[in-house]
């Protein structure tokens, strides 16, 4: 299993704090509360081991496909509906949006290849991510990237949990289908909005994973 990097310093921190707790009440408790002491040896094993999995980048075969826009994050989709988007395009657009819970995979990638013309961060709430006032009222970073075929808005959303959202992205880049856009860590959501004449290729509910699965054709 891959780590990324944005892992690397959230292991080794966990590691050397559960590495203290475990050492010091080893040493001072384990002779009186010997049962209580290896439970708690158990959960800080499990807890290390959700931390690195959280963080993993899993070999994948990406599928590019030029006409299509690809699922930029693994999850569950849990809106397809047309909304007035007010943030950039100031028109109507196909919105869909896939929740990632903590169990997921985290690393997002480009859902199609083109220029990045827009590129914007927007402090706010950490409401649930599953909350419809996620997408216009939470901390989040919007991503706007424009081909021959399309223009569409890729947008990263903190939830409750998700307290950093990483993107990789900059105005004027060319980015190809598939590479990495960014990370967002532990729970969250992915909006993307698609023009209003888009063949959505995904269902409400459906499990869909990054880089992937076809999202939608144009």
């Amino acid at each position: 299993m891959n780590i990324h990097k944005e892992g690397y310093r959230t292991i080794i921190i966990v590691a050397v704090l559960l590495g203290l707790i475990n050492t010091s009440f080893f040493y001072y408790f384990s002779a009186i509360m010997p049962l209580i002491t290896w439970l708690i040896i158990i959960a800080s094993i499990l807890l290390f081991l959700f931390i690195v999995s959280f963080f993993r980048s899993p070999k994948r075969d990406f599928t590019i496909s030029h006409p299509q826009i690809i699922c930029p994050a693994d999850g569950k989709v849990v809106v397809i509906e047309e909304i007035f988007d007010t943030e950039y395009f100031n028109d109507k657009r196909l919105q869909v949006s896939i929740f990632m819970s903590p169990a997921n995979v985290h690393l997002n990638r480009i859902p199609m290849s083109g220029e990045v013309v827009y590129s914007q961060y927007h402090k706010g709430k950490y409401l649930v991510a599953w909350n419809p006032k996620s997408s216009t009222e939470n901390e989040r970073h919007s991503v706007v990237i424009k081909n021959e075929a399309a223009i569409i808005l890729v947008k990263q959303i903190a939830g409750a949990v998700a307290k950093r959202i990483v993107n990789y992205l900059k105005v004027g880049q060319t980015v190809t289908q598939g590479s990495e856009m960014g990370f967002i860590k532990f729970g969250s959501r992915v909006d993307v909005l698609l023009p209003t004449n888009a063949t959505i290729d995904v269902k409400l509910n459906q499990l869909v994973k990054g880089g992937v699965t076809v999202l939608a054709t144009i």
